[in-house]
């Protein structure tokens, strides 16, 4: 499928969404991987369309991000935790994510499945802003 109808087909799926805040991210783990596929800029806002793979075992890291997210698990389940160390859900293929902007948007998305994790993302971030921000472990033990 050429890039711009990926865009347009993983846009128009989101876009009549009304979803939880959810997770994940950039790549942080060893074998966490990230490609982009697509990148646009309109006005001010970048639209970046990536695929993440989280290898079995792996985590993204805890991070946040400057503008919202909107992902497919395309395969595996992804577990995600919040700043509280609570899990918030775990998305089997074929969920449907979205997660909103801010410093206090804190998390980690995991692999604790046997199978990598893929993701397709769209990013819709502010023009030059980096798809993620690091941020320290909350006090949680388990990453």
């Amino acid at each position: 499928m050429h890039t711009l109808s990926r865009i347009g087909a993983v846009g128009a799926l989101l876009a009549g969404l009304s979803l939880p805040g959810v997770a994940y991210a950039t790549p942080g783990g060893p074998g966490v991987t990230g490609k982009v596929i697509a990148q646009y800029t309109i006005g001010g806002n970048d639209y970046i369309l990536r695929e993440v793979t989280i290898p079995p075992g792996q985590a993204t890291g805890w991070h946040f991000h400057d503008g919202t997210l909107y992902a497919q698990v395309k395969q595996g389940n992804l577990s995600h935790f919040d700043s509280t160390c609570a899990s918030d859900g775990v998305y089997p293929q074929g969920s449907f994510l979205k997660e909103p902007s801010g410093a206090d948007r804190v998390h980690l998305g995991q692999n604790l499945g046997a199978t990598d994790v893929v993701l397709e993302v769209l990013y819709v971030l502010p023009h030059g802003a980096p798809f993620s921000r690091d941020a320290p472990n909350p006090g949680c033990d388990f990453e």
